[in-house]
């Protein structure tokens, strides 16, 4: 397990930093990989790593084949970037106005060629196989990338017996590594409610069917199925996060349209949650007597931890880091579309911890957040002795089925 550590030189660590950033100066939204997924393709094919591309359109899949047989271990991390104009000065800053790396995709799949280029230098050693899945439009819920890379035939001829995947996070310090049984990220959940009453003059109320305040009700109604319907033991939140409507002061609004999301982990929860509001929004619209169209759309699941594979990540961990590395950390409302490789099979979803150590540490998915680079040498350790660490346990019960 102790050959990662001694394969990580202060080199090797830069030259993967410096992939990096040159992703990150370079972010490409959802669908529009196709320079990082040629820049991905064109690492592997250095390292000697057999690939195969063209999944979900700019996906890559990395394949190491062991020396001695095993177990098959797959690896994912996400590529794509966010909408967001970058307000940070940094040397390494996006040059593509109105996008920015703002939720770390740039290092992981910079820390994925690095592991990749790890396991290549031990496949001699290396019971089994190891996929290094580069996915696409991870920030495109509900759609999202691994699904079409799965339905484009990612696992058709070698299938994962276990995968492993990680995201880096500001809230735990580097060298910190969050992971937990069963659920660790929630089902994340979207919907656009379209209201249409009828408009008039301001000083005219009675002649009309007022939009903003069928739903300023709406937007109060719809918070008391968390606080009144759900126990207060499970989770779920709903947010009204964009409202449009109105053209004028002093013009009643005809029209208001409510965007907002749904996060849960329990899927029976999930279903009360819709189901009232579903209830909610027809019943408001109703007893106003306006007209309204719900666009409901289910996202990604919740991610779902193996229990097994979550101690596997722990213990890697606990050996790379010291047996301190695993804090005990609480689930987490954001969604994550490595969820449905989860569905399909087992596995686990850590934290990596990425607090910068100095100034106010930005949040992901703002405009400011900056990633400490010091968890990329962390992430590839950990990762790698996960993976070497998984395809023991395949050994040894491939070993005791003899």
């Amino acid at each position: 397990m102790g050959k990662a550590k001694a394969l990580l030189t202060d080199l090797f660590v830069q030259e993967i930093i410096d992939i990096r950033r040159d992703f990150h100066r370079h972010p490409e939204l959802s669908g529009e990989e196709y320079e990082t997924s040629k820049k991905v393709q064109s690492y592997l094919q250095e390292a000697g790593i057999e690939f195969r591309s063209g999944f979900a359109k700019t996906g890559v899949l990395g394949i190491i084949k062991g020396a001695k047989r095993g177990g098959v271990v797959a690896v994912r991390a996400d590529m794509d970037a966010l909408p967001i104009q970058e307000q940070n000065n940094l040397p390494y800053k996006s040059k593509v106005s109105g996008k920015m790396h703002a939720c770390g995709h740039d290092a992981h799949t910079a820390m994925l060629i690095g592991v990749g280029r790890l396991l290549q230098e031990m496949k001699e050693e290396i019971h089994g196989t190891v996929l290094l899945v580069f996915q696409p439009a991870e920030e495109n819920a509900p759609i999202g990338g691994s699904k079409p890379m799965m339905e484009d035939g990612v696992f058709n001829d070698i299938a994962p017996d276990c995968i492993f995947g990680l995201h880096v996070w500001p809230d735990l310090p580097v060298g910190k590594i969050g992971v937990r049984a069963h659920e660790i990220m929630g089902a994340s959940d979207r919907f656009k409610i379209t209201i249409q009453g009828s408009g008039g003059h301001a000083s005219m109320p009675h002649q009309t069917i007022d939009a903003v305040i069928v739903a300023s009700q709406l937007i109060n109604q719809l918070q008391t199925i968390v606080s009144r319907n759900v126990d207060p033991l499970d989770s779920a939140v709903i947010t009204v996060g964009k409202i449009t409507g109105g053209d004028r002061y002093n013009v009643i609004a005809e029209k208001v349209v409510l965007e907002g999301t749904i996060r849960t982990f329990k899927n029976e929860v999930k279903s009360l949650v819709k189901s009232r509001f579903y209830n909610i929004v027809e019943g408001t619209a109703k007893i106003h007597g306006a007209n309204v169209e719900i666009d409901y759309f289910d996202g990604y699941p919740a991610t779902m931890n193996t229990p097994k594979w979550a101690d596997v990540v722990k213990k890697a961990a606990d050996n790379a880091l010291g047996n301190d590395a695993t804090p005990e950390v609480n689930p987490s409302l954001g969604g994550e579309d490595f969820a449905r490789f989860l569905e399909k099979y087992e596995g686990a979803f850590f934290w990596l911890g990425s607090k910068m150590e100095e100034g106010i540490q930005k949040p992901l998915h703002d405009s400011q957040f900056i990633l400490n680079e010091d968890c990329i040498a962390v992430g590839m350790e950990v990762m790698t002795t996960t993976v070497l660490e998984a395809l023991t346990n395949f050994a040894k019960v491939k070993e005791g089925a003899k």
